[in-house]
């Protein structure tokens, strides 16, 4: 959530920074402004009846502590208006109430501010290539798509899945299975040793949880909800993850804090349709290992970008090729201030896909979560930085070993760190 005092003070600079997002160069800010100016000015009137309230109690307690009568006229006058006065306030109140809710809803809708680092651009075509890692590990061969190749082991079966739910989920057999859970402990162990704390969160979330992080309301269509309770299926491990802090007040030297969580992750996929609907690459139910930190605002840059080398570090060690991007502003997400993504190569089809996404949301998390710290020997508070990116997507890594591990005659290599885990080196 943005700042309503930076916006107040400030206008203009956000509208600048808002206008370097897609979709949000036309919103207008005056909606807010408007309703903070009534807001303000509603309870200067308030406050100035409130005073003249206690003013009137005070005199009436006194008239009658001297020795008046309670029923003479002039008390009763005073309490007349001291009536008048509190439904005065309270209707006050009731409008000040209304407007605060207003001014918070359309804060819940609008989006991070890029960072003044983060590359200026209309859409993904503008995002900025940093780096790429292992052009040795191509493959030399021609590859078959990855549906085919798990279709062929016996390993993936679709039919059956849509049977039981529908399109956009799968079955995983046999081995495919065994690669897949393979795949989460092997992630879940390498974070663990470069000091990431595991955490098994629930599945299922509550709307505040979703508010706190910027899926609601931006995202209710793409999320799946239970339709006889307030919870929602996980989207996303970030969300119980950064939730487990909501509305705290930690201590600065339990920064930062470092989670990493293994879930099944759920999401519609609205306005995807058509895209992407054979394989592993875009489901609506996929499991993820995520990767999440909570720091302080001056390690907030250094933290992310050790996030990024941290999800980087997997692809490296399953020697998987792939490609850094850096968002423009233009194709950053709702939350995030700076983002990178990593894309691993797909070789059946020419091209890199996004494997994580490494976020940086500054303060905007926690000032929707409520999260804070306190500094030792410092009066007040201060909102976290929160930073959130997948460690990896597990299925879309399955695809990239698939493709990049054929061999010529047919099978698939298992890449040597998980043969310890899988006590195989073929599929």
């Amino acid at each position: 959530m943005l700042d309503l005092k930076q916006i107040r003070e400030n206008p203009e600079h956000i509208q600048e920074r808002l206008n370097r997002r897609s979709g949000y160069s036309e919103y207008d800010l005056s909606s807010i402004l408007d309703r903070d100016r009534a807001s303000r000015e509603l309870e200067v009137t308030r406050t100035k009846l409130q005073a003249r309230s206690n003013e009137i109690g005070n005199l009436i307690g006194q008239k009658i502590k001297s020795g008046s009568n309670p029923k003479e006229e002039e008390i009763k006058i005073l309490k007349i208006e001291g009536n008048n006065l509190k439904k005065q306030i309270n209707a006050l109140e009731h409008r000040e109430k209304k407007i605060k809710y207003e001014i918070e809803t359309l804060l819940l809708q609008l989006p991070n501010l890029p960072s003044d680092s983060t590359p200026l651009g209309k859409n993904e075509t503008e995002n900025v290539e940093v780096r790429r890692w292992g052009d040795e590990y191509l493959p030399k061969i021609e590859v078959l798509p990855h549906w085919e190749v798990a279709e062929r082991l016996g390993i993936l079966e679709v039919e059956k899945a849509v049977k039981i739910a529908q399109s956009r989920f799968i079955a995983l057999m046999g081995v495919g299975a065994a690669l897949e859970r393979t795949l989460i402990n092997f992630m879940l162990d390498r974070q663990v040793e470069v000091g990431y704390v595991e955490v098994m969160p629930p599945v299922l979330i509550n709307s505040t949880s979703l508010e706190g992080t910027g899926q609601l309301p931006k995202f209710a269509e793409e999320s799946f909800k239970c339709s006889e309770d307030d919870l929602w299926l996980a989207p996303t491990a970030e969300v119980p993850l950064i939730n487990l802090y909501r509305e705290e007040i930690l201590k600065a030297e339990q920064l930062p804090i470092k989670h990493c969580a293994y879930t099944p992750c759920f999401r519609r996929e609205a306005g995807s349709y058509g895209k992407d609907t054979r394989g592993l690459i875009r489901l609506h139910q996929f499991n993820k290992v995520e990767l999440v930190k909570i720091v302080h605002p001056q390690t907030s840059d250094a933290e992310h970008q050790s996030l990024v080398n941290n999800a980087e570090a997997i692809l490296k060690a399953l020697k998987l090729p792939y490609r850094v991007l850096e968002l423009c502003t233009g194709d950053l997400g709702f939350g995030a201030n700076k983002c990178y993504d990593l894309e691993v190569w797909l070789p059946s089809s020419g091209t890199y896909r996004e494997i994580s996404s490494c976020s940086n949301c500054g303060d905007f998390q926690g000032r929707r979560a409520n999260i804070r710290f306190r500094e030792k020997g410092k009066k007040g508070t201060q909102y976290v930085h929160t930073l959130n990116g997948s460690g990896l997507a597990i299925g879309r890594t399955m695809a990239a070993i698939l493709e990049n591990y054929q061999t010529p005659d047919g099978t698939v290599k298992v890449p040597d760190v998980l043969q310890q885990y899988l006590k195989r080196d073929i599929l």
